[in-house]
């Protein structure tokens, strides 16, 4: 709908400042698009779809070349530039499309699932040019069922239920809300265990704590800052860990928490 593809069914809303109802044109000037179902003629070559689409928003033929070698060379294309479409792997599709989405210089880009079904070395070289993208000052919105995609690339997020929106944050406020870290000790006994347990609930604000066998499991904010404490303590009593770890809550927990399931879940059905 925010790429005046499909009319709204309720609402409104402006796009860099223009209202989707009544200034679809202007929008279309300013946004790029990229599907998740790619746009690129796959009979042509990159560069015939990188020129035509340049064309497409009303650039003369020598400007659409220019931004055409341009982009090949941004997006490690040149190798396979003047090849069919047809015959690209798909990370090089994917780089394709990125750039006919950019080609004519958008404010706004939108991407569906940019990275579903690349390699991890294609995943990971997206997200290195979708972070140049942002550092040069373009506006990216992003849908992605990956959540460390989501952490590692987005400044604020929202997470999306049933076509309505729960929650809205920076990825460190969603986690924040879900709950404090969790820090294990291992030790040498079950009784060592319990008296760990003794020692850091009486001097110590945890949120939780349990034991299971020889470990303790310890929930509490700031966990990476109050490591040392908890060690100091642990050692004026004579309480060796044989093993300590620490995990931070992951925006797949906060999925879990505002929908009652884990994604993995929710791509099952």
């Amino acid at each position: 709908m925010l790429s005046t593809l499909l009319c709204p069914t309720g609402g409104e809303a402006k796009v860099l400042g223009y209202d989707l109802a009544e200034q679809q044109e202007q929008i279309r000037q300013n946004v790029g698009c990229v599907s998740q179902a790619g746009g690129a003629d796959l009979s042509s070559t990159g560069v015939e779809n990188l020129v035509l689409q340049a064309q497409l928003y009303g650039l003369d033929t020598l400007t659409a070349k220019k931004y055409a070698a341009e982009f090949a060379e941004r997006f490690q294309m040149s190798s396979f530039i003047e090849r069919p479409a047809s015959s690209y792997s798909g990370g090089q599709k994917r780089r394709l499309d990125v750039a006919l989405g950019m080609i004519h210089h958008p404010q706004l880009l939108l991407l569906d699932e940019p990275t579903s079904g690349l390699d991890p070395q294609s995943r990971a070289y997206l997200w290195q040019e979708i972070k140049k993208l942002k550092a040069e000052g373009v506006t990216i919105f992003l849908t992605t069922q990956y959540m460390d995609e989501a952490d590692k690339l987005c400044d604020t997020i929202a997470i999306i239920d049933n076509g309505r929106i729960i929650v809205t944050g920076t990825p460190g406020e969603l986690k924040g809300n879900v709950g404090g870290d969790t820090i294990v000790f291992s030790f040498l006994s079950e009784e060592t265990a319990r008296d760990a347990v003794t020692l850091l609930t009486e001097n110590i604000q945890v949120e939780r704590i349990q034991t299971n066998n020889n470990s303790v499991y310890l929930t509490i904010k700031e966990g990476e800052r109050m490591m040392p404490e908890l060690l100091r303590s642990l050692d004026a009593r004579n309480l060796e860990a044989q093993s300590v770890t620490l995990s931070r809550p992951s925006l797949d927990d906060v999925f879990l928490k505002y929908t009652g399931r884990s994604l993995r879940e929710d791509e099952r059905k």
